[in-house]
């Protein structure tokens, strides 16, 4: 019998610069989610949630709040970018290229920029991407460069947390 470890995502040898992931889940932003997101955040400007207010600005309607279509975008990138990461290290150049409405469904993308050996850390490297979001229009909505400091494969600090079960193995 073979017992494989919980893993997913790329390590710091697995990424190639030039290389581009397609990230494999799109997200479609409902009312709700928008509400929730701009109320728990405080944010009060009613563009995000009183479609009365919203409906005599030039959009014409509720504009999803840019902080929770960018965190969409970021958690899509996870899988392919930051899974096997110990930190980020920035976003630059972040643009908000069109609106995001209700009902809008976000897929995004990501390019390996750059890649280099970490100078502090021996167990990790540093990554550099670009990552993009589109709707289901292929309309780019946003998009930014991120730094990630990146685990090698051969490091300890992820390895080894799945608890082993009381009752024994399985």
């Amino acid at each position: 019998m073979t017992v494989y470890e919980a893993r997913i995502g790329r390590y710091y040898e697995d990424f190639v610069v030039g290389d581009v992931y397609k990230h494999p889940f799109g997200r479609t932003i409902s009312e709700a989610d928008n509400t929730w997101f701009t109320l728990l955040t405080m944010n009060t400007n009613q563009n995000h949630f009183n479609a009365h207010y919203a409906a005599r600005a030039p959009a014409g309607k509720v504009i999803v709040n840019s902080g929770l279509t960018v965190a969409i975008v970021l958690g899509m990138s996870v899988i392919d970018i930051s899974q096997n990461a110990e930190l980020n290290l920035g976003w630059d150049e972040i643009r908000l290229t069109h609106p995001v409405f209700a009902g809008d469904t976000l897929y995004a993308e990501s390019k390996v920029l750059d890649k280099r050996e970490s100078r502090s850390r021996p167990y990790a490297g540093v990554v550099t991407c670009r990552t993009r979001g589109l709707n289901q229009d292929g309309d780019e909505v946003m998009s930014w460069r991120r730094a990630v400091l990146v685990y090698k494969r051969d490091s300890a600090q992820d390895r080894h947390h799945f608890p082993e079960a009381r009752t024994g193995p399985l």
